[in-house]
């Protein structure tokens, strides 16, 4: 069997591969010379090597020159990473990310009743992309009349073809416009600085191993800018359209939810695991590694599969069950280790907030599956369309 992480069928569903992989090739090597890890324990010691499995060179499978793209922390191993890991840390706090929630709650109530009013709608249009869109642009301080301009450049940015070179050229050009967009915020926040995240960016400050004050240059706050605000916003839309169309195809979980809205944090964990927005993290390799008997060689770029590991039944019961009353566990929907993803607490507390004010308005809906279109990016999986109306006769099953 042979993983092809652009084809349309894997982005359809990859878990049958994933299993495969699993119990016949839990070290993949693809012909063109990368490799794979599936299982739950190998991914997890992966993602807590750093600098023998290196960030530096992209995170993806396709090639990105990270040495003429924006500094991001995404793309870097220690010690620089520590140190822009650090400066971000001193913004991005749960303090931050819970004044957020009244404005997070307000503005999912105002588009989950819009479609209310009309009996459904489109989920990912007309609510799970706009909600996080908004709630981390409020964090940055983007001025409204942007922000859904700059969410389709970021959407496009990530697009990818099933042909190499994968990404096409409107997605360059989309991260092109992104760029320039936040460098033209960047100025305006140097020239009027506020509360928001920006400004903030721009004044934090850490002492780095030498006693050196550090703080982060224009390129490196435009980076940080173009990495959680397409993070935050695709990570979320996924999650909360996942979690629809799990829940209709799982309506005892639903009912579950519905029946006591306190369920709603285990269910967002379960949706992690169960379909990660996030599928895979690539590395390369800075030594010989050798793992069941297979030895990837230096400079080998090495997929980790999350989205496998999360299904692994060498570490979790019944897997391919989706059971919000699943017993917590180290789950890596949102990565491990050094590179564990930065905004975590803002997206568990946006799923939540999601979640339990869908459920207020749609205790019984329903999903033209028909036409549900799924998107078609790097290591991005999801919905692009989720088409849904309210339904009364559906009553969740015992």
């Amino acid at each position: 069997m042979e993983l092809n992480p652009f084809s349309h069928e894997f982005h359809d569903d990859p878990y049958p591969t994933y299993k495969w992989l699993r119990d016949n090739r839990p070290v993949y090597q693809h012909a063109d010379g990368w490799y794979a890890l599936s299982r739950y324990a190998d991914v997890v010691e992966a993602s807590q090597q750093p600098l023998l499995y290196s960030s530096a060179e992209g995170t993806t499978l396709e090639y990105l020159d990270t040495g003429s793209m924006l500094p991001m922390m995404i793309f870097m191993d220690p010690p620089m990473h520590d140190t822009h890991r650090a400066l971000v840390s001193r913004v991005f706090t749960p303090r931050a990310v819970g004044a957020l929630e009244p404005f997070a709650r307000d503005t999912a109530a105002g588009f989950l009743e819009a479609l209310a009013e009309k009996g459904g709608g489109d989920f990912v249009e007309e609510f799970s992309a706009i909600l996080p869109m908004n709630v981390i642009m409020e964090l940055l301080g983007v001025p409204q009349a942007d922000r859904n301009e700059l969410r389709h450049h970021m959407d496009a940015s990530l697009d990818r073809t099933e042909e190499p070179p994968y990404i096409p050229d409107y997605a360059i050009e989309a991260m092109i416009k992104g760029t320039t967009y936040w460098g033209e915020l960047l100025t305006h926040k140097r020239a009027h600085p506020d509360d928001g995240l920006v400004s903030r960016l721009c004044q934090a400050e850490v002492t780095d191993d030498e006693g050196n004050t550090v703080r982060l240059t224009d390129e490196e706050v435009i980076g940080f800018c173009s990495l959680i605000g397409s993070a935050g916003t695709e990570t979320l839309t996924k999650l909360l359209a996942n979690a629809v169309v799990l829940f209709q195809q799982n309506p005892s979980e639903w009912k579950k939810v519905v029946d006591d809205p306190s369920r709603v944090p285990d269910a967002v964990e379960e949706i992690l695991r169960y379909w990660p927005p996030s599928q895979y993290q690539g590395r390369v390799l800075t030594d010989d590694v050798t793992l069941h008997g297979v030895t990837m060689p230096k400079g080998s770029r090495v997929l980790l599969l999350t989205g496998s590991a999360n299904h692994d039944e060498r570490e979790y019961e019944d897997p391919d069950r989706f059971d919000i009353d699943r017993p917590s566990h180290l789950a890596v929907g949102f990565g491990h280790g050094l590179h564990f993803c930065v905004g975590s607490s803002l997206a568990r507390m946006e799923g939540r907030i999601g979640i339990e004010e869908f459920a207020k308005r749609f205790p019984h809906y329903e999903i033209d599956m028909d036409n549900v279109e799924r998107v078609h990016m790097s290591n991005v999986h999801g919905f692009a369309s989720v088409p849904f109306v309210t339904d009364k006769n559906r009553v969740p099953v015992s």
